[in-house]
Formats: C-alpha cells, sequence, structure tokens
C-alpha cells in the first residue's frame, strides 16, 4: 500500500486538504481524474447515480454541469441534496463530499458554455438528456442540422448550466494493509470543521 493518512498531516481547511489530493491526481497521469461520482435521490428516496466532471471548485463549493431537465436535474430540484465520489484507485485513495446544491449563476454558466469545444456545445444543443430518442440517426441528423444554423457556435440552451455543492461533509480514504484503511472525515459543527476517524 502506498501510504497512510494520519490527522497531523491533514490541513485544518477540508478544501484546501481536497485541492492537495486532486493536485496529486492531477499530477499522476491518470485518466480522467476530475471524474466523480454523483448520487441524487428523488423527493421520496429512490437513488440514482452517474458520473460527470468536476469543472471548478472554491471556498463556496465545487461545480458540475449538465442539463437541468435531466435524471438528475429533476432531482435536485425535487431534494437539492447529493454526494460527490472521487476515486482514484491507482493512487488507493477515495473522496467523498457531502452537502446541497444550487444552480450557479447564468454568467457563469454562459462562461463556461462558451468555453467548450463547438462539438460538446452542439450536442448539448440538441440533446434532450435522458429522455427516449427516437434512433442515433434521429441525433445525428439534429446535430448535422444545428451545425448548419450555428456555423460560429450556438448560445447556451436555457435548460442547461451549472451546479455548486456546497460541502457540509467531507471523507478521506487511504488504502492501507490487511484492508485497516484510514478513513478520515471532515465535520461541519459549531460552524467550524472537526476531523474524526472512522473505522474502515
Amino acid at each position: 500500500m502506498r501510504a497512510g493518512l494520519h490527522e497531523r498531516d491533514l490541513d485544518a481547511d477540508p478544501l484546501t486538504q481536497f485541492g492537495s489530493w486532486l493536485d496529486d491526481a492531477l499530477r499522476s497521469g491518470i485518466a480522467l481524474p476530475t471524474a466523480m461520482t454523483l448520487a441524487t435521490a428523488t423527493r421520496d428516496g429512490r437513488p440514482s447515480v452517474r458520473t460527470v466532471l468536476l469543472k471548478g471548485f472554491d471556498a463556496s463549493g465545487l461545480v458540475f454541469y449538465t442539463h437541468y431537465r435531466s435524471r438528475k436535474g429533476r432531482e435536485l430540484d425535487e431534494n437539492p441534496r447529493a454526494m460527490l465520489l472521487f476515486c482514484w484507485e491507482e493512487l488507493e485513495r477515495q473522496i467523498g463530499v457531502e452537502g446541497s446544491v444550487t444552480r450557479v449563476s447564468a454568467a457563469e454558466s454562459d462562461a463556461y458554455f462558451a468555453s467548450r469545444p463547438l462539438g460538446s456545445r452542439l450536442s448539448a444543443t440538441i440533446s434532450p438528456q435522458s429522455d427516449v430518442v427516437a434512433s442515433r440517426d434521429a441525433l445525428e441528423s439534429s446535430l448535422e442540422e444545428a451545425s448548419k444554423r450555428w456555423r460560429n457556435g450556438p448560445p447556451r440552451p436555457e435548460g442547461w448550466g451549472g451546479y455548486r455543492l456546497a460541502p457540509e461533509q467531507f471523507e478521506f480514504w487511504q488504502g492501507r494493509q490487511d484492508r485497516l484503511h484510514d478513513r478520515l472525515r471532515y465535520r461541519k459543527s459549531a460552524g467550524a470543521w472537526k476531523i474524526e476517524r472512522l473505522a474502515p
């Protein structure tokens, strides 16, 4: 196993610690280090999960983008709480982040959408994400029409944009021998972060 995780080595701020581990993952050369599993649930608790990409983070939270009318968007409208999980198997590390989710501003969504490759912008424009579609051919035909209509790029669709998860809890997991793993949790308590060790 690569390393242990000790309380003395953690930063008092979980976002700083998160940034440090993310930097390690980015430098490691592993595929898709910003990929994270997003778990949501309906109002009555029916769960769903999928992988999305982290597109930024700061003191206010972690940001990802999607269609607001997708399954995850509809579930976040009903139940604006979610969990993100980063799993870096090559580093024997995981980070789980739980919290409440809100939409980012229209200006933030506009800026990020404009930065995307043209093909990604066109796909976002024509795809009714999570809806049933007639066929692959139908999607490709819609994409071809959109390419002709918006040669210089489409505007951001009204139903597409960003979400920000405001963290209320982090768990840092480091693999250890004999499955006696290290699990250290940051939990908000009286407005401050408290670090606790969990049994593996």
